[in-house]
């Protein structure tokens, strides 16, 4: 069984492109699977039944892992199956006509309007490094790009007079991403300002090539920009707790309570199922919900 989960992980690795963290939670949740079957003594993986699985989804439901990891470690034993199976490892996948137990998906936290707008405000634009802090923030309310695209940006990724950016997302996969007038006019200030004096500490032409850069000429680290973003935050009046992620989530609420189609905010995000994306049609619902209970007479 071991070696069958080495395979999978090589495969997730090097032919699917994902990051080796999400590799790394494949192995743990697999894993904890295997382990179970050890302790069941159970043969191989030809061995392993319908029941087995059921069985490990009981003893998950009696821990104090929440709903969503375990509905983590399901999907992974699904897909597990699905590689055995595929590569002809395994007769029979023990999960394919199981009903497995469905999580809920829990709604995404975002900003109202008015909180992304004293967010984005809150950065001292006379200053070099907030002039930055303020095109990152815009650049990553207009994009939706998650944080990790945002530090990796280099100049070369950029088409101002086209008014979009290219990324490279999860597993390796390009997108091109519109950029609103705003975030077009923030960039242009900071790449003909305060990047001008930045670029001059990089310590090589390798590191001058990335868009954001930090004090010493260095690209900024996801660590530094969430520490920066906290801080603005406090700032803007914002008291509950935020993320760059709160932002992308923010940029697909507001586009689809504003109408926009999901296929179109899919291909934004870089989502590869459009099911990850519709949830932000449950948010919009809740917000109609919000309004209407606020506003009409009878309800």
């Amino acid at each position: 069984m071991d070696s069958a989960l080495q395979m999978f992980l090589d495969h997730l690795k090097v032919e699917r492109r994902l990051a080796p963290a999400t590799v790394g939670a494949y192995g743990q949740d697999v894993g904890s699977f295997i382990a179970f079957l050890v302790e069941r003594k159970t043969a191989g993986v030809e061995a392993i039944t319908p029941l087995d699985v059921l069985d490990f989804v009981a003893q998950l439901t009696e821990t104090s892992i929440g709903a969503r990891s375990q509905a983590r470690k399901l999907i992974a034993l699904r897909q597990f199956f699905r590689f055995l199976k595929d590569e002809r490892l395994l007769a029979n996948d023990p999960t394919e006509n199981l009903d497995l137990p469905r999580f809920g998906r829990k709604l995404p936290s975002f900003l109202t309007s008015p909180e992304v707008e004293a967010l984005l405000a809150a950065p001292d634009r006379s200053h070099p490094l907030g002039l930055r802090d303020a095109a990152m923030l815009e650049t990553l309310y207009a994009t939706g790009l998650r944080v990790s695209e945002l530090v990796k940006l280099k100049l070369g990724d950029l088409n101002l007079l086209a008014g979009y950016l290219r990324t490279m997302g999860k597993g390796s996969k390009e997108r091109l991403v519109p950029l609103g007038q705003a975030a077009v006019i923030l960039l242009r200030m900071y790449l003909e300002g305060a990047r001008l004096s930045l670029v001059t500490r990089a310590p090589n032409q390798r590191m001058a090539e990335f868009l954001f850069l930090s004090r010493l000429g260095r690209p900024l680290t996801r660590q530094a920009f969430w520490k920066q973003l906290n801080q603005y935050a406090l700032a803007a009046g914002i008291t509950r707790p935020i993320s760059p992620h709160k932002l992308r989530h923010s940029f697909a609420t507001h586009l689809v309570e504003r109408g926009a189609d999901l296929r179109s905010v899919q291909a934004m995000l870089g989502h590869a199922d459009i099911g990850t994306t519709e949830i932000y049609t449950h948010v919009s619902r809740s917000h109609l919900r919000r309004v209407y209970d606020k506003f009409h007479p009878r309800s």
